[in-house]
């Protein structure tokens, strides 16, 4: 019988099990799985903390429907029944600017009335799909910021693009990859010669499939519904874990990965057990597999150790809802880094999803850090509080005093897929294939969302069924 040995017992390598055993039992194929998961809590960030009836996501609140990854596999494991679909208020998103928040338009008519960008702004980007906008340059990998000044204008990527790449990467649109972000985005101007033209075309075609029963992105990229379970999206990760029930070892940290002497490869973990393997997944962030890695190939654990993390502090305010005297019918806004102020922006959890606060409350979730400002994460809880509550008597004229507070800390939250991005995937993949067997997952790769790693676990599942 095969040995498998998974490490890394967030959404990655828990997936990656449960779809590896599914494909190996439908195969006919015997394998011996071992998942090794350092923290005692399997599911990584994937964490729903629930204190005074406030219901708290630590990491992610949940995933896009449009996609069907993720779907599938609640569908299979038999949690389909206990999604929670987030309400209409989730379609609504706005941006924090010049003193005010303006609701992100989401036609014409709305943007030409929409006062987020100014006229010189909106004949600006009236040009895009013209022919005095540069074409994307040949061969480059072309950062965020680039891409947004080039296409759309100064103002677009002030108020629009980095903005969208904060709240998505935490990141800075002047480091990051196009092509490695936003894959599609970079297709449909390659495809269509601009983005104004390529919604047109695209609008054009959803109505002609729609017609005939089939469904068709957007222009921008997928859209859907953003989708958790009652009880918060750990309890996909919950689930899973029961599901995989003696596969599972918690509190096992593994040290190294090496070649081994009667089977390809040796996991050496810090309590000194050793387990030999046939195939090895590290579903581990790559800052950690690069540690394990460095004494079977230098070259990888170098390669992983380029790809940057951004840090994160998440803050959960609870209030009475008679406290907030604005609308809460909306996703949340974010904040131009050009606003100076100290957060990224603040989602309104509760308006989403009517059970992440008790009746009459209401639950606020800020972010602060992000690759723009490493050093917040430095900051004591008191600063940290202090400067929320700050930005949200700014951008919402909230003065009263939370009744519920907590502080989340990720130091090396976010993978950033940095110009150079698709380059260092391709050097791993040369060097992985002098290692048959070994395959890294995660997000550290091709893609950050929660649908982005079930789809990969899909991927090196196959793979390693391929390998044994």
């Amino acid at each position: 019988m095969k040995k498998i040995v998974i490490i890394g017992g967030g959404i990655s390598g828990l997936a990656t099990a449960w779809l590896l055993r599914s494909k190996a039992e439908a195969a006919g194929k015997e394998l011996h799985i071992t998942l090794l998961e350092k923290e005692q809590r399997p599911g990584g960030k994937l964490w729903s903390i629930k204190a005074d009836g406030y219901t708290c996501e630590w990491g992610p609140n949940g995933f896009l429907d449009s996609k069907p990854q993720t779907l599938d596999l609640c569908r299979a494991l038999g949690v389909e029944s206990n999604l929670h679909r987030s309400n209409d208020n989730a379609r609504k998103r706005f941006i924090f600017s010049g003193g005010e928040l303006h609701q992100l338009p989401d036609g014409g008519p709305a943007f030409l009335k929409s006062r987020l960008i100014s006229w010189p702004g909106k004949l600006r980007l009236a040009l895009e799909p013209t022919p005095f906008i540069a074409s994307a340059p040949a061969g480059v990998d072309e950062t965020l910021a680039a891409f947004g000044r080039r296409r759309l204008g100064g103002e677009a990527l002030d108020k629009l693009i980095a903005p969208m790449v904060s709240g998505i990467f935490a990141g800075d649109p002047e480091t990051m990859s196009l092509v490695s972000c936003f894959p599609r985005i970079a297709e449909l101007e390659r495809e269509y010669g601009g983005l104004i033209r390529a919604m047109i075309m695209l609008a054009k075609k959803k109505k002609r499939d729609q017609a005939a029963g089939k469904v068709v992105s957007s222009a921008a990229g997928p859209g859907g519904v953003l989708t958790s379970f009652r009880e918060g999206i750990q309890y996909l990760s919950d689930a899973l874990a029961a599901s995989l029930d003696g596969i599972v070892l918690p509190g096992v940290a593994v040290t190294s990965v090496a070649k081994g002497e009667s089977v390809p490869f040796r996991v050496t973990c810090s309590d000194g057990g050793e387990y030999d393997a046939d195939g090895v997944i590290v579903a581990s962030p790559a800052f950690a597999a690069a540690e394990m890695l460095a004494g079977l190939d230098g070259g990888m654990a170098g390669i992983l150790q380029q790809i940057p993390y951004a840090s994160m502090t998440v803050i959960c305010f609870g209030y009475g809802r008679d406290q907030i005297r604005r609308s809460l019918d909306g996703f949340g806004y974010l904040i131009p880094k050009k606003e100076g102020r100290n957060t990224l922006g603040t989602l309104w959890d509760s308006s989403m999803f009517e059970n992440r606060a008790p009746d009459g409350k209401v639950l606020l979730r800020s972010m602060m850090g992000g690759a723009c400002f490493p050093e917040y994460i430095r900051l004591s809880d008191d600063e940290v509080v202090a400067r929320v509550r700050e930005d949200l008597a700014v951008t919402m004229g909230i003065d009263a005093v939370p009744e519920f507070i907590r502080v989340f800390r990720h130091p090396q939250a976010i993978p950033q897929y940095t110009v150079g991005h698709g380059a260092r995937l391709q050097g791993l993949e040369e060097l992985l294939r002098a290692h048959p067997g070994l395959i890294l997952t995660g997000n550290s790769y091709r893609g950050i969302g929660l649908n982005d790693c079930v789809a990969a676990a899909e991927r090196a599942a196959d793979e390693a069924l391929r390998c044994v």
